[in-house]
């Protein structure tokens, strides 16, 4: 029994060392297909002559993109300045047009005050035409760059173009008429310049009808 027993353990720790044996033979051939690797993933195979070739063209196409761009930033710049001077002369120059426009008007004056000056005689009525004939050139002028007047006088009052400056009763006008026109409106292209200060029409009645409500 016993000599069984021995024979038993005897091939048990046969077993034990041939399994000893395979694991220290593993172990030196899995450290070198480790180090196989990581030499691999250190060191990439050198490239192929197509891809040097290719590396060579993709190259040349970024060095002429680059170019490109060096050259469009270039140029934005410089129409970037030539826009600001251009808006720069735009505003400074706005009115170089209409300047040109008046400098007759102004001329006309020039040529009534020296006319007023050189004479002894009191002519107010040749002076009052020489005025009246440089207002309308004037009128005509500012009318050619677009500018018209409102005439407010007669109208239904419209706050959108006219400021009423006061209200006056009476019984010639329908309530909320313009009787009075105190001072010019103006408009540029349909744009208000300037409203027209007016008086309006209001109705004796009214004006009685608005303190009772007001005194309710």
């Amino acid at each position: 029994m016993s000599k069984e027993l021995n024979k038993k353990e005897d091939e048990t720790n046969k077993q034990d060392d041939q399994l000893q044996t395979e694991k220290q033979e593993a172990q030196p051939e899995e450290a070198k297909n480790q180090e196989k690797l990581e030499k691999e993933q250190e060191e990439p195979p050198p490239p192929s002559a197509e891809e040097l070739k290719e590396l060579r063209i993709n190259a040349a196409k970024a060095e002429e993109y680059y170019e490109r761009l060096l050259r469009q930033v270039a140029e934005t710049d410089n129409l970037r300045k030539r826009l600001a001077k251009e808006k720069q002369d735009a505003i400074r120059y706005a009115n170089e047009s209409l300047i040109e426009q008046l400098l007759p008007t102004m001329d006309s004056f020039d040529m009534a005050i020296s006319a007023a000056n050189s004479t002894s005689e009191n002519t107010i009525d040749s002076l009052k035409t020489g005025v009246e004939m440089v207002h309308g050139q004037l009128k005509r002028t500012l009318e050619d760059t677009g500018l018209t007047e409102i005439d407010a006088t007669g109208q239904i009052f419209n706050p959108a173009l006219h400021e009423a400056i006061s209200r006056k009763e009476t019984d010639e006008a329908a309530d909320g008429t313009v009787i009075e026109q105190i001072r010019k409106g103006y408009q540029l292209n349909e744009r208000l310049v300037r409203p027209a200060s007016v008086i309006v029409a209001t109705s004796p009645n009214s004006e009685t009808e608005q303190k009772e409500s007001e005194n309710e």
